[in-house]
């Protein structure tokens, strides 16, 4: 009776350690949350263009919200992460922005089909928080170019980058900025095609 009395006790005292320990943690999953742009403008041009999934650094691709304390050191958070892999929310943005320009007649995912006339290729360079240099801010890279099916000509090329302060100082505050700034070098990006891209031939 006293072994088991003992027992019991010494099991009394471990069950609070135990419970401590079987707490999980589990991530918390963000998104991009791009605007919808404005509907197109009525059809003056006969020209179909396909966009192509954007490509992204190795790291992008992880699915941690990535974070720089110095320039050369890369960080990711443990359980903030993206809910959706970032470079199809950029991707899709811009065949949305690319329609609503009124520019094409067909805007579509890129599928190897050479029924089209130009194609889209974009990179997203930086998505990521930074937190030298005074501040914490987020950092948007962003490049593309179009090129021509029928001789594989460049007909357009930009890269911008955009920087953003951020007033909250916490992840959710972090990827709030970092979908203003998005939008902002989304919409920087495509101003400088030029309209329309037939006469460039």
């Amino acid at each position: 009776m006293k072994k088991l009395t003992m027992v019991l006790g010494f099991m009394l005292v471990l069950l609070p350690a135990l419970v401590g320990c079987s707490r999980v943690r589990y991530p918390a999953y963000y998104t991009l949350n791009l605007p919808p742009p404005p509907d197109p403008p009525a059809q003056e041009n006969q020209t179909a263009i396909a966009v192509r999934e954007f490509q992204a650094p190795g790291y992008l691709r992880q699915g941690p919200i990535v974070y720089r304390s110095t320039p050369e050191e890369i960080g990711f958070y443990e359980y903030h992460r993206w809910a959706a892999d970032p470079r199809k929310i950029v991707t899709s943005a811009v065949i949305e922005d690319l329609r609503a320009s009124g520019q094409f007649t067909m805007v579509s995912t890129y599928d190897g089909r050479r029924d089209i006339e130009y194609v889209f290729s974009g990179k997203l360079e930086k998505l990521e928080e930074v937190d030298y240099e005074g501040g914490v801010r987020v950092e948007v890279g962003l490049s593309a170019q179009i090129t021509r099916v029928s001789n594989g000509t460049t007909v357009w090329s930009n890269t911008v980058f955009e920087a953003g302060k951020v007033s909250h100082r916490n992840v959710p505050g972090v990827v709030a900025q970092m979908n203003r700034t998005m939008e902002l070098a989304i919409n920087k990006l495509l101003s400088t095609i030029p309209a329309p891209l037939a006469t460039h031939k």
